[in-house]
Parts: C-alpha cells; structure tokens; sequence
C-alpha cells in the first residue's frame, strides 16, 4: 500500500507527513510513472492555476483515467478545484472527479484566511481546519454527500472514492481527516501509526 501526493506544487511536504504520522507508506508524485501502483493519491493545496499548468506533461490525463477506473483521490483547497466537475468562471475543470460546482477564493483573500473547528460525519465534532484563500462547494450533485459545512456552506464532500476539503487538514496536528482518507475511501489498514 501506498499512498502518493501530487508534487507539482502546493503543502506537499505536509501531507507527507501526516501520512507518516499515520505510518502510511507516501510516494511523492511528479510524473505519469510516479502514478503507478498507487492505492490512493492526495492533491494537495496550492495554486489551482499554476498546478494545472504544471500538470501539462501528461499527469493529468493519466489522473483522469485513473479517477475514471476508481483510484481514492483527496484534493485540499486547490486540489478540491482540480477535482471538481465545474469551476465558476470557467470553462471546464481539469479532473472533473466529483459532481460538484466550486468557487474559487470564496472565503475572501490570504489576509482573511482563519482557523475554526468543524463537525464533521463520520470524523467528530471538533475537527480543526484553516482555510486560506478557500474555494466553497456551491452545487452538490445527486449522488455527493456533503460531510462538512461551514457558515451553512458545504467545505467537505465525497462521492464514490473521491474526498475533497475547501479546507487544510494537513496544517494541523490532527490526523483524523487524513486517517478517514486511508481507512474509508481507500479502504486500507495502516501498517502502524505513529503519534
């Protein structure tokens, strides 16, 4: 079992880390053959823009084959953009993995960036999360069940194996959102966890 993070840009190092933590083996992915045999993969936060310009050399082609054939995928923030079907204010999204409409910076600019705890199903009632820059869920489709909410808005949803957080679990010292990604959606064991 491993599970890989993006590495074109963004908190790479911190989902690496927290999947450490967890004693789930990680491979950094930088390329279409870093993609092979993972069992998972997590997108982390970052730039959407410059993310998708990165992603050019043929990852995301094989990302979206790959979401098609049912590989778990979690996207943070900018990962959550890269995943959704619909982008507002633009003409298509790159993975187009989960039926969702996001909007990008909605909670406001870096300056208004914060912290809260969320509830969330099937994690707890006090999960910590910052949010910087983050997009917000503004249509769920049929079959998306909505996990979290913040202010009434949807900031945490899931369809089939894909997770997706408008939010950073990774800058927190609290595994459980990262714990619920191998254990649920991947559907894997942890082969011992640490902290």
């Amino acid at each position: 079992m491993t599970i890989g993070v993006l590495g074109l840009q963004g908190a790479v190092r911190e989902h690496v880390k927290s999947l450490d933590a967890l004693g789930v083996p990680t491979r950094v992915v930088k390329s279409t053959a870093d993609l092979d045999g993972l069992s998972g993969l997590i997108l982390p936060g970052g730039e959407s823009t410059a993310i998708a310009l990165l992603g050019e050399n043929g990852v995301f082609d094989r990302l979206r084959r790959l979401a098609a054939e049912g590989l778990p995928m979690f996207g943070t923030c900018a990962g959550m953009i890269l995943l959704a079907r619909d982008v507002e204010g633009r003409a298509a999204a790159p993975l187009g993995a989960i039926d969702i409409t996001v909007a990008r910076n909605a909670s406001g600019r870096q300056v208004h960036s914060f912290e809260t705890t969320l509830a969330i199903d099937g994690i707890g009632d006090d999960v910590p999360a910052v949010f910087i820059r983050a997009p917000y869920i503004t249509r769920v489709g049929a079959g998306v069940r909505v996990l979290a909410r913040h202010a009434g808005v949807p900031v945490m949803a899931t369809e089939g194996r894909i997770l997706v957080a408008s939010f950073h679990p990774e800058l927190t010292e609290d595994l459980r959102v990262h714990r619920y990604f191998v254990e649920t959606v991947c559907g894997l064991r942890r082969e011992g966890e640490r902290g």
